[in-house]
């Protein structure tokens, strides 16, 4: 299942470029993952509850329709805006996914395994990977992007059937025990209902989702409105963002009536700075890597499979590096020391390198270096940050990672929302001035169709000033992206120095050992 599903969703980043520019919108290809990244991230805190109120193999079901529907969307989508509600259900379900993977962990593995189980249940990408690009480039040439998408619905009903059928298996008794905590009264539809609403906190979700929709979203959208950053549409999107966020914090210490969040362990040191480090970390990230994909094809003219393949060096990479890892913590087990003298590092490393591209040097190898430095801090960061958060406490280890999920796809989202603004700003800007005289009639089409700039033979004069475009917009954007590790390096200075081997950390309070017991 894990190998089909990074297969499926490895393919789908390689093709969303295609779809947008199908639509003539190549600019709004990391602004479709927006509202997707935010939806998915908001719904783990719901879900995180609903996996322990109706069971684990109910909730997994619930979120592989999601996936699936999300992808049946996609195959019959007519416009850019039924493409970003399609996504939306496609990553709820498929980051839901890796949440019950990630939680299915917590509940049975030590903490001094964790990592090394995360490397096992991510290896499967190692092979994976390598076949997003030919799969890509077959869709694309022998199908349609419609097409492929309904053929991928149907494989991932029939590779996740299995995996439920199990669940429901050895799990099934489990969820009639933690039926008991719903209302006797709950017979009653109307009171079924209310239930529901009350405890999943319908009311908070929707002012949560909304607000930050509406703080992202103007990053991407305001050059195309007539004043810009003075437009009225993006002043209101900033000042009722801003009011409806603070509104949620409000109404969730003081109104809700049921809160996802466990308010008295976000004050632990350890676990805002985790949070705050892994908003910085993968804000950079997604800035750095928003329009690299384009950037291969055009820039250093390689194929649909050859930019695939370089592109997914990240997930190959931060797969093998976690095994590593894992190896490793069962020997050494100081996170901190691991995340400061190697996860960050290579992330630095790997995007501060990738600022070095210019119009006169453009070495496919350097990029290639980048992306194994990036892979590795991956493949460092990804199971540090969820292992930090599950040594505060096992008994709310569901509600922490899922608060900590909200937080990684806000920074996945104002990562492709702060890399939007820059391009939409730059690059138009920059092709109308290196464009030659005969070409200026054609810059809308460049800028908007990934195909049309891939069109000009690499070394004459269009193409080359496309490049220069490209490289000079990527430059901001890598130094951005590098300058934002700063804060990411400063957050883990603050965390408390976790051994997960030392037999102390584990102790566990009689709440924690019936908890685990429950599960």
């Amino acid at each position: 299942m894990v190998f089909i599903l990074g297969l499926l969703r490895s393919t789908f980043d390689v093709l969303t470029p295609y779809v947008m520019s199908n639509f003539n919108k190549h600019a709004l290809s990391a602004t479709t993952n927006i509202i997707a990244n935010i939806v998915s991230g908001i719904i783990k805190l719901p879900y995180a509850k609903l996996l322990d109120c109706w069971g684990r193999p109910q909730g997994f079901t619930l979120i592989v329709l999601f996936t699936t529907l999300g992808t049946i969307l996609m195959a019959t989508c007519q416009n850019v805006a039924m493409y970003c509600a399609a996504q939306v259900f496609f990553y709820v379900g498929y980051y839901g996914i890796q949440f019950s993977l990630v939680l299915f962990i917590a509940d049975s593995s030590p903490g001094k395994n964790r990592a090394l189980m995360f490397g096992i249940i991510w290896s499967p990408s190692l092979i994976s990977i390598w076949a997003s690009g030919p799969l890509a480039t077959s869709i694309l040439k022998s199908l349609t992007f419609e097409w492929g998408f309904g053929i991928c619905c149907i494989v991932i009903l029939v590779v996740c059937a299995p995996v439920i059928a199990l669940l429901f298996k050895f799990h099934g008794t489990e969820s009639k025990s933690n039926a008991a905590q719903q209302p006797e009264t709950e017979r009653r539809l109307r009171s079924t209902i209310t239930y529901y609403l009350r405890e999943f906190d319908v009311i908070g979700l929707l002012i949560l989702s909304t607000g930050l929709s509406l703080l992202i979203l103007p990053l991407s959208i305001y050059s195309y409105q007539p004043d810009g950053w003075r437009s009225a549409l993006v002043i209101c999107f900033f000042l009722f963002g801003g009011l409806l966020v603070i509104a949620f914090a409000l109404y969730e210490a003081y109104l809700a009536p049921s809160s996802f969040l466990p308010w008295t362990l976000m004050k632990h040191p350890t676990v805002l700075w985790t949070n705050i480090m892994a908003a910085s970390l993968y804000t950079s990230e997604f800035i750095s890597s928003a329009y690299i994909y384009s950037m291969l094809i055009v820039v250093f003219d390689q194929t649909t499979t050859q930019a695939a393949y370089i592109k997914n060096i990240y997930y190959i990479g931060s797969s093998f590096w976690t095994l590593v890892l894992g190896l490793a913590l069962r020997y050494h087990g100081r996170i901190k020391i691991w995340t400061l003298v190697l996860g960050i590092p290579f992330f630095i490393l790997g995007q501060g390198m990738m600022i070095a591209f210019k119009p006169s040097f453009t070495p496919l190898s350097l990029m290639i270096v980048c992306k194994i430095l990036i892979a590795f801090g991956g493949g460092t960061m990804y199971p540090i940050e969820q292992m930090t958060l599950m040594a505060v406490s096992q008994k709310h280890t569901a509600a922490l990672l899922a608060v900590e999920s909200v937080v990684v796809d806000i920074g996945k989202s104002a990562g492709s929302a702060i890399a939007t603004a820059i391009w939409t700003a730059m690059f138009r800007q920059k092709l109308s001035v290196y464009l030659p005289i005969d070409e200026q009639d054609m810059v809308d089409k460049i800028y908007g169709s990934l195909d049309v700039q891939a069109s000009y033979r690499p070394g004459s004069v269009a193409r080359d000033a496309i490049n220069h475009a490209y490289l000079d917009t990527q430059h901001l954007i890598f130094i951005v992206a590098t300058a934002l590790l700063a804060v990411t390096w400063i957050s883990v200075t603050f965390w408390e120095d976790i051994d997960v081997t030392a037999e102390d950390e584990h102790e566990e309070t009689e709440e924690d050992v019936q908890h685990r017991n429950e599960v």
